[in-house]
């Protein structure tokens, strides 16, 4: 077992790979460099970027990354096949520091279900891999999938022929979310001293999923038997329930470093921000009582914890909401000008450039002439929804219905392309749908649309509400958000956003092409 001292823990983030995988999440290669950026800001120590072999647009994310964000090691996930580790290490060689992550199934269900190979064959295509990976860089993680339903010798050997080859960092998934805390820190513990022992240059990690609610538990208890470094995504994203929380693992080892004894180096005032970014670039709104990032996490209603916190903060809150950069709630209304939605900003620490900030300020006082007050909550939406629009695109003017409950919704929808102003009319099932379809025409794109959702920003009969959706056209998807006090409005700016990203994909491909 390892001392409990001042050891450094390490903090990979793999929302960009594994949190990615949550169903209905499609960022685009945009969306995620700018997730990254702000991972960056975070300080985490790894960014798991992506997948490289996946697909042509993950390599793309992944090999921008590398090149564009500075500070975190840049990862790529491997299979133990040639093509995948060679795709990886193509992907991240614009790194200043890069990893290759290997991995493959362990578990004697995965082995025999899936892979249909041995435990010899699995033990062969482990160090051949993890050979390859090390001919293109010295930093090589490796993970035995499904690692808490192996045989614990099995995890060892597999493990040991890994660090044989060259990997510098084991790391134990508990892939299915299977693991209790005593059982994985056993695992865990066995590993340490049987894989790593003396071996002061491999690293220990762990990778837990939340499918019995025991993702964070698992993997801090996993400090303890040795662990110096933790995976986990943004707002605990990832398949089924989701990985280990980032932010979960990151204040509570900084709220009782008394008591897991190792230092970690995020800035945790990039906590707040980093998350919201995240739900509103993947449409996954984040629940009010989630720790450290949930609306309600530092919210007191009943009369006894109000009086407590009155009178010290610490009666009832046991972290600094500055400390998350969860400052007080900002409200603006429609009698702010230009240099108090200036300061808003820059108290929330964003920057923008003068179009951008013309674009977010002439939305802000449109909604605050509606509603009266805009919230930081709203002032963040708005931000995201002006500065997401890919250049060259359809603006949406307005929007209007004609139709009673016994006739056929029919929308009429306006929109400025190009310095011209057009309509466009489409009946549809629902007044949302016949806004969709509307749109659909004006841009002459056969969209489908995958996902579509509504969060409330605010309470009451005029509550701002953020619309999110994703829209498949041919083989690719694309998101687009809109902010608006009309859900119906707001689900057509949404859809408009998304299907400028594809339609400015498509000019770019046939520019392309022409060149060609």
């Amino acid at each position: 077992m390892a001392s409990a001292l001042t050891d450094k823990l390490i903090i990979l983030d793999t929302t960009l790979r594994d949190g990615e995988q949550a169903p209905g999440i499609a960022l685009s290669p945009d969306d995620k460099v700018a997730i990254a950026h702000q991972l960056a800001r975070l300080q985490v120590d790894v960014i798991e970027a992506g997948f490289a072999a996946s697909s042509p647009g993950d390599h793309e994310a992944v090999s921008r990354i590398a090149n564009e964000v500075k500070g975190p090691v840049i990862a790529s996930l491997a299979r133990t096949h040639p093509d995948d580790i060679d795709a990886a290490a193509d992907a991240v060689k614009g790194a200043a520091r890069q990893r290759i992550h290997v991995f493959i199934s362990t578990s004697q269900i995965h082995r025999e279900q899936m892979l249909r190979m041995s435990e010899e064959d699995v033990l062969k295509a482990i160090t051949e891999s993890v050979t390859r990976a090390k001919r293109y860089c010295d930093d090589v993680e490796f993970s035995p999938q499904d690692a808490t339903r192996t045989h614990p010798d099995f995890v060892v050997e597999s493990c040991r022929r890994a660090v044989a080859a060259g990997a510098t960092t084991i790391n134990i998934p508990d892939t299915v979310g299977y693991a209790v805390p005593s059982d994985f820190v056993a695992l865990m513990e066995r590993v340490y001293s049987d894989v790593r022992g003396g071996n002061n240059d491999v690293v220990v990690s762990t990778h837990c999923h939340n499918d019995l609610g025991l993702a964070v538990a698992n993997s801090l208890s996993a400090i303890h038997a040795g662990a110096r470094q933790i995976e986990g995504a943004i707002n605990g994203l990832g398949e089924r329930a989701g990985n280990t929380s980032t932010e979960e693992i990151i204040m509570a080892v900084k709220t009782r470093e008394d008591y897991f004894g190792v230092k970690i180096g995020a800035d945790t005032t990039q906590l707040f921000e980093t998350s919201r970014l995240v739900a509103q670039l993947t449409g996954y709104p984040i629940q009010y009582n989630k720790a450290i990032v949930g609306r309600n996490a530092f919210a007191h209603e009943s009369g006894i914890h109000q009086h407590g916190v009155l009178r010290d903060r610490e009666t009832y809150e046991i972290m600094d909401p500055a400390s998350i950069g969860h400052a007080s709630a900002i409200v603006l209304g429609k009698h702010s000008g230009r240099a108090a939605f200036a300061d808003a900003l820059a108290n929330m620490d964003i920057a923008l450039e003068d179009d951008d900030f013309k674009a977010a300020f002439d939305r802000f006082k449109e909604l605050a002439d509606r509603k009266g007050e805009i919230s930081e909550e709203g002032v963040r939406a708005i931000v995201s929804e002006k500065t997401s629009v890919a250049p060259d695109t359809v603006e949406l003017v307005g929007i209007h219905f004609s139709g009673g409950t016994q006739e056929v919704p029919l929308a009429t929808v306006s929109v400025r392309r190009n310095g011209d102003t057009i309509e466009v009319n489409s009946e549809g099932d629902g007044m949302v749908n016949a806004a969709f379809g509307a749109l659909r025409d004006v841009f002459e794109i056969e969209a489908i649309l995958l996902d579509y959702r509504v969060s409330p920003l605010t309470s009451g009969a005029d509550a701002l509400a953020e619309v999110n959706v994703i829209i498949q056209v041919a083989s690719e998807t694309y998101s687009g958000r809109g902010v608006s006090t009309d859900v119906v409005e707001g689900s057509a700016r949404a859809f408009t956003a998304a299907l400028n990203k594809a339609a400015f994909e498509a000019a770019a491909i046939g520019r392309q092409e022409g060149s060609d």
